[in-house]
């Protein structure tokens, strides 16, 4: 059985879903609860909202320093790795290890899992990331300092709004608000 639980933060309303494995989902922050909830239930029809065991109110409160700007380490957060390739757990495991106000490209993960071919790979794997922020995909930038896409609600705004709040150097491309 899937649990849940909706929590603010300085940016809007987030929530976390798990399982006995561990940590099943990140919600990014929305500005009504009701857009985080429905989007769980799309993915976990079983889903019950519950108060979240101490290892969740740790992500939770990793999650909430973040975004208040922040440098809280997410690295240990229990991953429920049970619906993820082999491959995507390579990237999420590299992804986690970039710190906060840093950034990584895509052919940079590519590099370092053995071919720089497999860049886009790396992209489409962070595009299937359900845990954002504690596997931080919007730490990972395209070539030449572009931005590159992200697949959460919002797009490219919300991954250059949580740079930017890291204090990120991808955060200050003036090209996005131009």
């Amino acid at each position: 059985m899937t649990q849940y639980t909706l929590f603010e933060t300085a940016i809007g309303w987030a929530g976390v879903a798990w399982g006995d494995a561990g940590l099943a989902a990140v919600h990014l922050p929305e500005r009504q609860p009701d857009t985080a909830h429905r989007s769980f239930l799309r993915r976990f029809p079983d889903l019950q909202e519950a108060e979240p065991p101490p290892a969740m109110a740790a992500v939770i409160a990793g999650v909430r320093e973040l975004i208040a700007g922040g440098k809280p380490d997410l690295a240990d957060a229990p991953l429920d790795l049970s619906r993820t390739s082999h491959f995507d757990a390579r990237v999420y495991a590299i992804t986690r290890a970039i710190p906060p106000g840093e950034t990584l490209t895509y052919g940079e993960i590519a590099t370092r899992l053995g071919d720089r071919l497999l860049a886009r790979d790396v992209g489409q794997a962070l595009g299937r990331n359900p845990w954002p922020i504690v596997v931080p995909c919007h730490r990972v930038t395209a070539a030449g300092g572009k931005l590159g896409g992200f697949s959460a609600r919002g797009g490219a705004a919300t991954k250059l709004r949580l740079l930017a709040i890291e204090g990120a150097k991808a955060a200050a491309q003036p090209s996005l608000f131009g």
